[in-house]
């Protein structure tokens, strides 16, 4: 019996086209000026210490900046710039330059699911600041009520099965009653391995015949 969902939002909740043609384009545009703004508060200070120690070096911001925005460009899903984007969106949000896109039967479904006990969770490669931001200030309102939980990069990769062990022990359910949703198959080879189920969203993908994991068109069709 599933007792607890956990979401991706790429591709899943939310389009691709809003993170890839929204989001992503605006942090790029901010980032410099964003990062020579804050460098010296709690929270940029300590981005920036992490890029330096994994670049390893010393390097001037500049030279940051230029890493920040190289990592970018490769789409790298590395935490310091994920939590920096976070950072950057979050402005955003507030000064109402965009909101949040949810899919409209992911909302549906999603509060649904709420109503009827099961406990709802978000794993994104985009930091839980960022999650948050996203279903806070959504094309629908706020639906963080909804969730009881966030996970990101800091529980650990996507494709890797002990990622998923550790999010189930965090949610402190058997891996088999938690229900995992994605548009991304590797992610989903990964829960598998780790024991949930799973539901592979292909909203503009074309259906793979031999898929071992069960293909929806959305969350409408979802049913367990």
């Amino acid at each position: 019996m599933i007792q607890a969902i956990v979401t991706d939002i790429e591709g899943t909740t939310s389009s691709l086209s809003f993170v890839k043609d929204v989001l992503f384009p605006y942090a790029r545009q901010h980032l410099a000026d964003f990062i020579r703004q804050h460098q010296h508060t709690t929270d940029v200070a300590s981005l920036l210490a992490d890029a330096r120690s994994l670049v390893g070096n010393d390097g001037s911001l500049d030279s940051l900046i230029d890493q920040f925005l190289h990592w970018m460009d490769e789409d790298r899903k590395i935490t310091p710039l994920k939590s920096l984007q976070g950072l950057i969106w979050l402005e955003g949000y507030q000064q109402g330059a965009f909101k949040g896109h949810i899919y409209p039967d992911a909302v549906h479904q999603l509060q649904a699911w709420n109503a009827q006990g099961i406990a709802l969770y978000v794993y994104s490669s985009g930091s839980v600041q960022a999650q948050k931001l996203l279903f806070g200030h959504s094309d629908v309102g706020d639906l963080t009520p909804l969730f009881a939980g966030y996970f990101d990069t800091c529980i650990g990769g996507k494709r890797e099965a002990a990622s998923y062990r550790r999010i189930a022990g965090h949610i402190g359910l058997p891996a088999e009653h938690i229900l995992f949703l994605s548009d991304i198959r590797e992610e989903l080879d990964a829960a598998r391995a780790a024991g949930m189920a799973t539901r592979w969203l292909v909203r503009e993908q074309a259906r793979t015949d031999d898929a071992v994991h069960t293909q929806v068109v959305d969350f409408d069709a979802i049913a367990f």
